[in-house]
């Protein structure tokens, strides 16, 4: 008898059942609104997880790797996409976008993560059984083990045009943003490869939690007792989360006495209150208010000086937002909804002014990284008329002597510089502060005297900021 007759016989395998697998249902879940319904991950992850964990079926470690599931996949959307193109007989627009979301969600596992490889194949073609069915299963399981024949680099290298024949198509792959996307950020950001390189890099990064001790409401202090909480690097306000950190269990945030803010929203508003003035120094006004983190830390700082701040939103529900930030402020304040193009005040009634205007929000890409994949060049000129409104309005409002900070959260040169330069040439009356002096120890500010922050040089989101004075 030979040794293979020896051997019992293995029963035939019993039907199985899809396994619902509740991480990655509720990751295709998200990823599914953020196509569907050009959601934000930022504000539909939340919820699920919360539900998730209401019912049940997430502990800390589910949780954490949902979310890095999530923003994993979206953040490296366009390298993944052409992985997948490279494995599949027909063109990505011919993929059915769910089927897409499966195996971009595989491809991250594999690619991106630390998970071995026939974990992350089995669990992605068992989602796709649950969420697809088993014939579309069986392309995902096809395409997915394609993928996984080589890893990350080795399949940049198969992928990613040349460098040296197109930078700008290299980039695009190798780092996942658009190729307008790359060109616009170099442009702003200026010098060699290797700078656009950090700055892509860090766009693809995990953006630590920051939080802001709201002046005379907390105090660093009190937020540094919290586990894992270390110095925020340039604010005084500032306190960073280590990974993992949850903000809502920090009792100042949920008491509203601190809240989450990235640390370059918050140099912009103390660069605007340091700002020197000639006069009084009682009434400011936040013009684009929502949803109310600048606003909440501008108020606490009037409120040291005594001064009052109006926060005015265009947007009714925005406008809620702000007041609810505001809330408790000790000092006084009034929020309320208007048009900052047809405000109700009377001109030159303040003293100081922020303006932070709608924009692209290419300089937040590490917090949305949807958000690259959405933006196109033209959206570049329907923001245009209302940024120049917006800081014409802003001149408007304040007095002689007095001071506006334009601010935007976006680098791209079409958002900063030329709406200052054109609305400037249009009001000779005006001259700009070197804000730079004004935030003392943060290095590398550009060339003046305007600012420009980077995720890849200061660790916060690239936040611009111009100050301005009336001077007639």
């Amino acid at each position: 008898m030979s040794e293979q007759s020896r051997r019992p016989r293995k029963p035939a395998k019993p039907y199985r059942r899809p396994q619902k697998d509740p991480v990655r249902i509720l990751a295709f879940e998200a990823l599914r609104a953020v196509d569907e319904r050009d959601a934000y991950a930022n504000l539909v992850l939340p919820p699920l997880l919360r539900k998730a964990r209401e019912q049940g079926d997430f502990d800390a470690r589910d949780a954490a790797l949902a979310t890095e599931l999530v923003y994993g996949t979206l953040r490296r959307q366009g390298t993944y996409d052409a992985v997948i193109a490279a494995c599949v007989d027909r063109p990505l627009r011919e993929v059915d976008p769910p089927v897409l979301d499966v195996l971009s969600l595989g491809a991250h596992q594999l690619l991106g993560t630390r998970i071995p490889t026939h974990a992350a194949v089995s669990a992605s073609v068992e989602l796709a059984r649950v969420v697809l069915g088993d014939g579309r299963a069986k392309f995902v399981n096809a395409v997915l083990r394609k993928v996984a024949q080589d890893d990350l680099d080795g399949w940049i290298e198969k992928v990613a045009p040349p460098y040296d024949d197109d930078p700008e198509d290299h980039l695009a792959v190798v780092h996942s943003h658009p190729r307008w996307v790359v060109s616009a950020l170099w442009d702003s950001l200026g010098g060699g490869r290797s700078g656009i390189e950090r700055l892509l890099a860090a766009d693809n990064e995990r953006p630590e939690v920051t939080l802001v001790a709201r002046p005379g409401r907390a105090s660093t202090g009190e937020l540094l007792r919290e586990d894992a909480a270390v110095p925020g690097r340039w604010s005084p306000y500032a306190v960073r989360l280590a990974e993992g950190g949850e903000p809502g269990a920090v009792e100042a945030v949920r008491e509203g006495r601190a809240g989450v803010q990235d640390e370059g929203s918050q140099l912009v508003a103390l660069a605007l209150a340091s700002a020197p003035l000639d006069g009084p120094d009682e009434k400011w006004l936040d013009g684009c208010a929502g949803p109310g983190g600048k606003a909440a830390l501008l108020a606490a700082l009037a409120a040291e000086r005594g001064a009052a701040l109006l926060a005015s939103e265009k947007q009714p529900h925005r406008a809620g937002l702000v007041a609810r930030a505001l809330h408790g402020n000790p000092g006084p304040y009034q929020v309320i909804a208007a048009d900052g193009t047809r405000p109700p005040w009377r001109p030159g009634s303040f003293d100081r002014v922020l303006v932070d205007v709608p924009c692209t929000g290419l300089g937040a890409l590490r917090r949305r990284p949807e958000a690259r994949w959405r933006r196109r060049p033209e959206d570049l000129d329907n923001f245009a008329p209302l940024q120049r409104g917006l800081l014409r309005t802003a001149l408007d409002s304040v007095r002689v002597g007095g001071v506006v900070g334009y601010a935007t959260c976006s680098p791209h040169l079409a958002e900063t510089r030329a709406v200052v330069s054109d609305v400037l040439k249009q009001l000779p009356e005006t001259e700009l502060i070197d804000a730079r002096p004004l935030l003392p120890g943060v290095p590398d500010l550009g060339e003046g005297p305007d600012i420009q922050l980077w995720p890849h040089i200061h660790g916060t989101d690239a936040m611009y900021l111009a100050l301005i004075r009336r001077t007639g």
